[in-house]
């Protein structure tokens, strides 16, 4: 079972990024699947997550209005759509896949990670 993040890159700030999350070898249609971010004093910050059905979302308070998390059930993909980018938006971003959905890093699958950098 992977998921495999990729769509990271080097963007000036204000500029814009997709970020994808495909799982192979298993669907992740009916778990909750969120982003994370490292950021400092935690382990990993809390970007996005949204609901099996797509019917929910949430987001991290330093990233609401300006990003948005999407899925697509029949292609198994997690998007995240990065607007307005900012200098301290560059991390390694994480995809991650489980139940229930929670804004803590506690799911059962987790990708490599791609990484995001944003050039002032």
């Amino acid at each position: 079972v992977q998921l495999v993040e990729s769509g990271g890159g080097l963007v000036q700030a204000g500029g814009s990024l997709r970020l994808s999350c495909t799982a192979f070898g298993r669907t992740f249609s009916n778990h909750a699947m969120p982003w994370f971010r490292p950021a400092p004093e935690k382990e990993r910050e809390f970007v996005a997550a949204i609901s099996w059905s797509g019917g929910s979302k949430y987001y991290g308070d330093s990233v609401r209005g300006r990003f948005t998390i999407s899925r697509d059930n029949a292609k198994n993909t997690l998007y995240l759509q990065m607007n307005s980018l900012k200098p301290e938006d560059t991390a390694v971003y994480y995809c991650a896949a489980g139940l229930p959905v929670v804004t803590v890093p506690e799911y059962d699958y987790w990708g490599q990670g791609t990484q995001v950098t944003v050039s002032s």
